[in-house]
């Protein structure tokens, strides 16, 4: 009586997998899913049985998705956030801005030369240290980083700096203008702001359950309800929104070779996105593109256990940025107070202290970050005042950074 029953559905399965062709024009990845049969074997008895079944699943090669011709891909706000990173960065270059003009730049998305952003409506600050995962005392520590700058930075611009003294710092290979502590504060902002605002909502938030889960998203992307007025579902979106916080400055996102040679355009995470792919971890554009774009075809599938591995990739993967340019800033520093190159040395440490500040937005795979809120408050604490701190204190934080890791 089973073998009855068993027989003709298999039989029909099997049929289904063999028939799956490949295409000329996409990357078709094969999924395998399991699936479970109900089959009457008696009138009173039911029995189920696990069947794999192959899941056709196109990946175009180029992040480029439509629906009924017409792109549903966008990210304007996130390329807009980026645009605003470089210009206020620029800001903290030069002596030239007001406090009031640099916390607007910061926090009311205003202020800037491009008209185009004073008009978007994003801003930075909202942005910062605002995932489920982020603690509310980071945000501030950014606003106070402004506040020195202009209050005692921008006064002593041309005072000799020295220990408990802001003011200008030349070496033979550059000029760097620091706080009291040795801090170059456009260094240590944007490094920050690497970790505190670009990873942070893509790795905690916009890939993960949270956002994409939210509400009636699922449910909604499974019957093709889109956004009010768009052409694109809530799912699909949020994550072309983590996507375009890492891509969102490059020309072309679509590009075929993004994954192999990504631009390093702007001032943040695709500038040391680019730096690692070609030298501590050669490939990993490639990586974190192929899982960018997986994901979203996994999105368009309904396939969101495969959509969530894909995130799994990506949250380990730009983890490890922030991870190599600490453990390489805090090396740089070493070697160039050795060599007597003190302006040089207090850029890298600076550059160095925004990336470890950062190390509190990565994400394991699994939603902790490798480095909680004290512990990075606490490295910070101890490499604090940059003339007076032992190469000792750095190598520790060095080797536990490495150790975390596996660098």
């Amino acid at each position: 009586m089973k073998n009855k029953f068993y027989k003709p559905i298999l039989l029909t399965l099997l049929t289904s997998i063999i028939l799956i062709s490949c295409s000329k024009d996409d990357d078709v990845e094969y999924i395998t899913e399991t699936i479970t049969e109900t089959v009457i074997v008696t009138e009173t008895q039911t029995v189920n049985i696990e069947v794999p079944v192959t899941v056709n699943v196109e990946v175009p090669y180029s992040y480029e998705f439509a629906r009924s011709g017409v792109s549903t891909v966008s990210f304007s706000g996130q390329t807009a956030r980026l645009n605003m990173a470089d210009e206020l960065y620029a800001a903290l270059n030069t002596n030239t801005f007001t406090k009031a003009q640099m916390l607007e730049m910061f926090n009311d998305g205003t202020g800037f030369s491009d008209a185009s952003l004073n008009s978007s409506g994003k801003k930075m600050g909202n942005k910062t240290a605002a995932s489920p995962l982020a603690s509310s005392t980071v945000k501030p520590q950014f606003d106070a980083m402004i506040t020195d700058f202009a209050d005692n930075v921008i006064p002593n611009w041309a005072t000799d700096a020295s220990n408990g003294q802001a003011g200008v710092l030349t070496d033979a290979t550059r000029t760097i203008h620091v706080n009291a502590k040795g801090h170059e504060i456009d260094q240590t902002f944007i490094k920050g702001i690497i970790g505190a605002m670009t990873v942070d909502q893509i790795v905690n938030n916009y890939i993960t359950p949270y956002q994409l889960d939210s509400g009636t998203r699922v449910a909604d992307n499974d019957n093709g309800v889109l956004s009010s007025g768009k052409n694109y579902t809530d799912m699909e979106h949020k994550w072309d929104e983590g996507f375009g916080y890492l891509y969102g400055q490059e020309a072309d996102a679509s590009r075929l070779d993004l994954g192999t040679s990504p631009t390093g355009n702007g001032t943040t995470l695709n500038k040391y996105f680019k730096k690692i792919n070609a030298s501590n971890q050669v490939g990993i554009g490639v990586t974190v593109f192929d899982a960018f774009r997986r994901g979203r075809a996994y999105i368009v599938a309904k396939l969101y256990d495969d959509r969530d591995a894909q995130a799994t990739i990506i949250k380990k993967e730009l983890s490890k940025v922030i991870a190599y340019k600490s453990v390489d800033y805090l090396n740089g520093y070493m070697t160039k107070i050795a060599a007597g190159n003190t302006a040089d040395a207090f850029h890298a440490l600076s550059e160095g202290y925004g990336f470890i500040m950062s190390l509190q937005f990565t994400n394991d795979g699994n939603d902790n970050p490798y480095f909680t809120n004290s512990e990075v408050n606490a490295f910070l604490t101890s490499m604090d005042n940059f003339w007076t701190v032992e190469n000792s204190t750095l190598e520790s934080i060095r080797d536990e950074i490495k150790a975390k890791f596996g660098i």
